[in-house]
């Protein structure tokens, strides 16, 4: 574990010529080694939002001077509402203004919106330009910065257009997590209370035990949650890296969680909001399966509520809702494909009734 003075850790995501390390430790914006051995170029573009730039980008900025004989940046308007063609066109903006070329190196500097996008940016501009994440979020630290899935959101679905683009590097200074709103807090949660019921249950008894520590931002706590998430998720996307199968498990909680998102529009409810909302039907909707039992749903129930996270849906109509996750990325030919549990620690892909589905929502939801 990661607390001001011990070493940087790291977990590596396997993947042929496209493994890459995830740091994690303090301090490391202002750390050369986290820096060291990145491709090279003339030029660097830090792609950040109009919130975290004055807190961070002057700090990475000097760090990268190092090793870049420029380093722009592009501060994009902050929030889910953003994620979007127009801010995506923003950093293509600044990187033709600039003349950038083929080898610049974008570092994104924020949450899972700023990943999410200069990943895709990175992706797309000059048919593929290197990037790193450099998360400043509990949310992006433990999920959206690892694995490579970078998305815009389309009015009719979440992250709908994208592509699989792996980082260079993935940077987590720990320390970045102080300057985070109690919310924004809690909706990192929610990533990491997910990794329990789909794949280890003794993660989950550690993050009941260390609820408060985690609320309360120690160090050391903090960097476990962030270790085992990782570990986790680098697991997962080992296997498989487009989600052909496995790695959809990481999914459990956002089909409905991604159509509250867009059922309410974007930012309203944060995504981590939605995702433990979500979980706390996906899990319902196991049990009426019989998959799992009712204690099980009570427990995880109950987690979720203490980290801070909402346990009741909006009122947006079952059938609203099921319009809505049809448009999920895992939906096929129309049908509904649910990430359950399947026994405490197993996660399972399939349909469901919609009457189940409905059933679930009903008790789910805001009268």
């Amino acid at each position: 574990m990661v607390a001001p003075g011990d070493a940087t850790q790291t977990v590596r995501i396997e993947l042929g010529e496209r493994s890459y390390p995830i740091l994690i430790g303090a301090r490391l914006l202002d750390d050369p080694a986290a820096w060291a051995g990145l491709p090279r170029a003339h030029a660097a573009m830090i792609v950040t939002n109009s919130t975290v730039s004055p807190l961070y980008a002057a700090r990475l900025a000097n760090a990268l001077r190092g090793h870049y004989a420029v380093v722009r940046e592009v501060a994009l308007p902050d929030g889910e509402a953003h994620k979007d063609w127009a801010c995506l066109n923003q950093i293509f903006d600044a990187l033709l203004g600039a003349g950038c070329d083929r080898k610049t190196v974008l570092f994104a500097l924020g949450g899972g919106v700023v990943g999410d996008m200069t990943g895709f940016a990175a992706a797309c501009y000059m048919r593929g330009v290197p990037f790193v994440q450099v998360p400043t979020t509990l949310l992006a630290q433990v999920d959206s910065s690892v694995g490579g899935k970078t998305a815009i959101n389309h009015p009719l679905g979440k992250n709908m257009i994208g592509a699989f683009y792996q980082p260079e590097r993935v940077v987590c200074d720990l320390d970045t997590l102080a300057s985070l709103p109690p919310r924004e807090l809690a909706a990192g949660l929610a990533e990491i209370v997910k990794y329990g019921p789909i794949a280890d249950m003794a993660f989950m008894d550690w993050i009941e035990t260390n609820a408060d520590a985690l609320l309360a931002r120690e160090p050391r706590a903090l960097a476990h949650a962030v270790r085992r998430s990782c570990e986790i998720k680098a697991w997962v996307v080992g296997q498989d890296e487009r989600e052909s199968g496995l790695r959809a498990i990481l999914n459990f909680g956002h089909t409905f969680g991604h159509a509250i998102e867009a059922g309410l529009g974007y930012g309203a409810w944060l995504h981590g909001e939605a995702v433990g909302c979500g979980m706390v039907m996906a899990a319902r909707l196991s049990q009426r399966l019989g998959l799992v039992d009712t204690a099980f749903v009570q427990r995880l129930t109950g987690l979720i509520a203490r980290v801070g996270l909402p346990v009741t849906g909006p009122a947006l109509g079952a059938q609203r809702y099921l319009e809505l996750m049809r448009v999920d990325k895992k939906a096929e030919g129309g049908e509904i494909r649910f990430v359950l549990i399947d026994g405490p620690g197993r996660a399972v892909m399939r349909p469901a009734p919609d009457s189940l589905v409905c059933e679930v929502l009903a008790e789910s939801t805001a009268a």
